[in-house]
Parts: structure tokens; sequence; C-alpha cells
């Protein structure tokens, strides 16, 4: 059962204990109560401000799991916060480790300082989990992807319009460090992962990752350097840094451009391109 008086309580709670300048905010106008306001907080949640005021008023409906799962990532919770949060609101927690959506506080305090750069946290199987607005330019809003799509291997193999991206010289390498990584993933995680499943439908769906898996590839490491051929501003070479929470398997991508290129120009005019 939802626990609406002790879930609006600690919501009322963790919104007070966050300041602006933790959440990527700027500070704003002088601000009459402690941490944040509930409208920046149903922004971060992507839900309405009158849903989350009346959530924290314990007069509001009972929360989806989806709903409760935006709420934890958008305060910025642990895991152990977000656990209870879903005791309160009467869902059981999603299960700990590999597969999480629940991107942790730490990777979220240095994603939300990226506003002007291209960057992604993803998942060990390269599903987007949060992506800054340049990179939504960049790769595709990662919003508008569900189920499978949201793996960038899934579409590799099933999608022909997830390659126009990549340059034609780059293509095969590039399918064959995905396969090698969900070999070693799905070897990782067990028959019965997501993983292993992943590969089983691609296994059944595509010729090409069936000629590629049974190569038997592992341990095809990404280079630092990637070349895309974006439609508005021409071929970008960027360097990609990679931050790993190997407790939720997520990786931060960040992407930069030497100063001085021709790629670094193009990715300010991306910025310009780019919506707000």
């Amino acid at each position: 059962m939802i626990d609406r008086p002790g879930l609006g309580a600690f919501l009322r709670r963790r919104r007070a204990a966050l300041q602006p300048a933790d959440v990527g905010l700027p500070p704003g106008q002088r601000r009459r109560t402690d941490g944040l306001r509930r409208e920046e907080v149903a922004t971060l949640c992507h839900m309405s401000a009158d849903y989350y005021a009346r959530l924290e008023r314990g007069t509001g409906p009972h929360p989806s799991e989806q709903m409760v799962a935006a709420i934890a990532q958008g305060l910025h919770l642990s895991r152990a916060e977000r656990d209870h949060v879903f005791r309160l609101a009467g869902h059981r927690p999603p299960d700990h480790g590999a597969g999480t959506d629940h991107v942790g506080p730490g990777m979220m305090r240095i994603f939300d300082r990226l506003v002007d750069t291209p960057a992604e946290v993803v998942s060990e199987l390269g599903e987007t989990l949060l992506q800054t607005p340049l990179a939504a330019a960049l790769f595709g809003d990662a919003r508008e992807r569900q189920g499978r799509a949201r793996s960038i291997g899934w579409r590799w193999f099933t999608d022909p319009d997830a390659r126009t991206l990549f340059p034609l010289e780059d293509r095969d390498a590039t399918g064959r460090l995905y396969v090698s990584s969900l070999r070693e993933i799905a070897a990782r995680r067990g028959p019965g992962s997501t993983a292993a499943g992943l590969a089983t439908a691609l296994l059944e769906r595509s010729e090409e990752f069936r000629a590629l898996w049974d190569e038997q590839e592992v341990g095809i490491v990404p280079g630092s350097v990637k070349r895309y051929d974006h439609p508005d501003v021409g071929r970008l070479e960027l360097q990609c840094q990679m931050l790993l929470d190997p407790e939720q398997a997520h990786v931060l991508l960040v992407y930069t451009a030497e100063p001085g290129t021709v790629s670094h120009e193009r990715l300010r005019l991306l910025s310009v391109l780019a919506p707000a």
C-alpha cells in the first residue's frame, strides 16, 4: 500500500537538501525556501508541477513505477533512497546491479555540469539513459526509442538508418565491436540475462549478426577517436572520454573536438543549431 504521508515527507526533505548547483541549474533570483522549488523538481522529473506538488502534500494519485523512477532520478537519489521511495509508493524496488536505468547521484553530478558538451550516460548494452541537448542534436533524441531499439547494437543490425551517421569505412569495425561487446556481456551475465536475450533475438533477426557472432571475436577495444557524418554540419572527428560506474554498469561518454580544428568549429555550429 502507498504511504502518502511518508512519501510526501521524504520528497519534501530531499528537495530541501538540493541546491540548484547540485542539479546543474543556475541560482536564479533570491529564493524564499531552502533547496529547490517544486517547479524545478517537477521539470527535472519530467512531470507537471501540480502532479509533483500533490505528491508532496500527500493528496496525489498512486504514482506508477515509471513515475517513481523519474522522481528518484530527478532528485538524484542514491540507490538506497530510490528503493525507499519505491516502497513508500507501494512498489517493489527494481533489481540491483546491471540492467537498472537508475543513474547514480555521483554520475549525475558530473553529467549535470556538461550542459554545453555532447555527453551521454549509457548502459552496458548501449542504451542511452541520459543525454545532453548537444548529444541529442548529434545522435538523435534517445527519448524517442523504446524496447530493444534503445540499444545501439540492436538498431545497428535491424535498422539501416542507424548507420547513416557513421562513415562507410568505419562500419565494419563498428559492427564487430558491438558483437564482441555483446558476447562478453552475455557470458558475464549468464544465459537468462537481458544481454543473452538480445543476442538470441539478433541471431534470429540478422544474417550479418549471425556471421559476425560465428567468428567468436572478443576483446575488441573501442578507439578514442570517433568519426561521424552529421547531415547538417558534415564530418566530425571527436575524442571520446569514458567514465565507468562499475556498480551500475553505466558509462559516461563525453565527446570533445580539438580546439582550432574543423571539427571544433563544426561542433560549435551544431550547438547553435541544436534546440535549447
